[in-house]
């Protein structure tokens, strides 16, 4: 009896599972509800190709054309000067950047031009026998001998018996002598050799100078160059002479340059060739880093696009029947933020913002307010 009473329990369950199944099925299948399609407001463009300019933007740190590294080529102590030697002090072209003491050479150099002129008034008597044609210009030379002033050159001679009479007399040597430890006391006293300032001093006044020592470093503070490594496939539409915009970093302030030198080597590594950028202006210092501007070529019958339009590689979303469709384009040179492309039609509507979540067959809404 029990167990005809379980039976039918279970059967009565079984049913009631089925029943359950067939109704949470039933829910299942009743038709859903449609979702709303909303379309995307978007803003666009119409395409209008021309020739586009090809612009290079590239950075660099700027390099003073005119600057000196001071060596010593001789040894002693650093006199002082009218002008300290320190950076940032300004000189004109020929002050005396610096002064080692040259004073026992300078007697040297007293003591063989004093001899120099002893031979000359020792051979005048013979030699006024001997060329009376040629006396008065050695008379001449002695009258302006001048001890305290760089020697001059010997009167021209003019024929080889003169010029044998003389060597003969030790004339040429000593005077090449003298004017060799000239030489070597002018070392003694830098000069500037431009209007610039010190940018690096080494030394101070009683410093002992060894020779070969670096004692600073010269700029014209006017006059700048900048070095921009261009890509390599547009480095041959550049030309000497080319025009480039320049500005700071920040687009605050801006200056006038032009190309002066295009290195014949592409580097390896980057594909990129040299080019350097004369700058002239105010408020531009040796290192800091300038953006530079300048049109290589141009592109014929193309467009430039904000470069976050394109899709993948080569695509862009463009408007047909109030839908989006992809269509290929061909990028030709991109920029910084945006990129010139061919193979838009005229008058093709594209999108001149992004529009998230986009789709080929995307129903959109134009905004004619932009």
């Amino acid at each position: 009896m029990k167990k005809y009473v379980s039976i039918i329990i279970g059967v009565i369950l079984l049913i009631v599972a089925v029943a359950l199944a067939v109704i949470f099925i039933q829910s299942k299948s009743k038709k859903k509800s449609k979702p709303v399609m909303t379309e995307k407001v978007v803003i666009v463009q119409k395409v209008q190709n021309s020739n586009v300019p090809v612009k290079i933007t590239a950075s660099g740190s700027l390099v003073a054309k005119y600057k000196i590294e001071i060596f010593s080529e001789v040894q002693g102590i650093l006199n002082s000067t009218p002008k300290e030697f320190k950076s940032g002090t300004y000189f004109n072209k020929g002050e005396t950047l610096l002064r080692i003491n040259s004073e026992e050479l300078y007697h040297n150099v007293q003591s063989l031009k004093s001899n120099l002129l002893n031979v000359i008034i020792s051979m005048m008597p013979d030699f006024k026998v001997e060329f009376p044609n040629e006396y008065d210009k050695w008379q001449s030379y002695l009258s302006d001998f001048d001890l305290n002033k760089a020697t001059k050159k010997l009167p021209e001679i003019n024929s080889d018996k003169e010029k044998f009479f003389l060597s003969f007399r030790n004339v040429f040597t000593t005077y090449y002598n003298v004017k060799n430890i000239e030489t070597r006391l002018n070392k003694y006293s830098i000069r500037a050799p431009f209007n610039g300032v010190l940018t690096e001093a080494n030394v101070t006044t009683g410093t002992l100078i060894r020779q070969g020592q670096k004692l600073g470093e010269f700029i014209n503070p006017k006059v700048y160059e900048l070095g921009i490594s261009v890509n390599a496939e547009l480095g041959q539409f550049l030309k000497v002479g080319n025009e480039v915009f320049v500005t700071n970093l920040k687009k605050t302030k801006k200056w006038d340059g032009k190309i002066i030198r295009i290195n014949g080597k592409i580097d390896l590594t980057s594909q990129t060739v040299k080019v350097f950028v004369l700058v002239k202006g105010d408020g531009l210092k040796e290192g800091i880093f300038l953006d530079a501007s300048l049109n290589a070529t141009s592109v014929d019958n193309g467009i430039e696009i904000p470069r976050k339009l394109i899709v993948g590689d080569n695509e862009i979303y463009v408007v047909k029947d109030s839908t989006l469709q992809l269509q290929q384009i061909t990028p030709v040179h991109y920029n910084d933020q945006s990129v010139v492309v061919n193979g838009l039609e005229e008058g093709t509507i594209i999108l001149s913002e992004p529009v998230p979540g986009a789709y080929s067959g995307m129903k959109i809404k134009i905004n004619n307010k932009k």
